[in-house]
């Protein structure tokens, strides 16, 4: 039988904080949401490991640790606005609603975001808002954000996804080619752009957003 509490603070003791994820804010909210009711059934046992746990269609849930860097790298403020891209199971957007004023999840899977929903709502999220688009191709979020994060990976930025983002916002993606993409930190400053790489990883590709396939004769 799996002890709940002791899983939860072994993951945030021997995986979290010791890839230097020290945000106290950050690992509070770690804590806090409950990460074994948004994972799928079959899979609560694995809850806390130090694994990509799969949510069906071909897409993952993030290990703890990359969980816990993105969320340390664009470090929401309790007054400022979040654009998640990609709800999955739902947990990261949970962990930003405790962070920030107020959160925004676009999720292409019509089911997956009927199912974040319900977890959002038996978490008592109530400053989470999710809809069902494509925000590679197909959606026009008509305002801007403090924080954009993206939770799936994207052969190269889109351009119209600066343009969502705030002068002193910050947009955390994972760009690049499998295996070895970058998780790049964007900063819209008030005289340009800055990039900051903070690791490499390997995780599916947003629909849309995969590397242009090249033939060879």
């Amino acid at each position: 039988m799996l002890n709940i509490e002791l899983a939860r603070h072994n993951m945030i003791e021997q995986q979290v904080r010791p890839w230097d994820v020290l945000d106290s804010r950050v690992l509070n909210v770690l804590s806090a949401v409950p990460r074994e009711d948004f994972v799928p059934a079959a899979q609560r046992n694995l809850a806390f490991a130090d694994l990509c746990l799969p949510l069906g269609r071909g897409e993952v849930m993030m290990k703890p640790v990359i969980e816990g860097r993105m969320l340390q790298a664009v470090s929401p403020s309790p007054g400022e606005s979040v654009l998640e891209i990609g709800t999955g199971s739902g947990f990261i957007t949970a962990c930003l609603a405790k962070l920030a004023a107020q959160v925004r999840s676009v999720e292409q899977h019509a089911d997956f975001a009927d199912a974040a929903r319900a977890r959002l709502a038996a978490a008592g999220v109530a400053n989470a808002h999710v809809e069902t688009a494509d925000a590679v191709t197909a959606f026009d979020p008509a305002q801007t954000f403090d924080v954009i994060i993206v939770t799936g990976a994207v052969h190269a930025l889109p351009q119209h996804w600066r343009d969502w983002l705030k002068a002193g916002g910050r947009l955390f993606a994972l760009v690049g080619n499998s295996p070895a993409q970058r998780a790049m930190l964007y900063t819209r400053g008030s005289d340009g752009w800055s990039e900051q790489a903070l690791f490499e990883t390997d995780l599916p590709y947003l629909c849309h957003a995969e590397p242009p396939q090249r033939f060879v004769l």
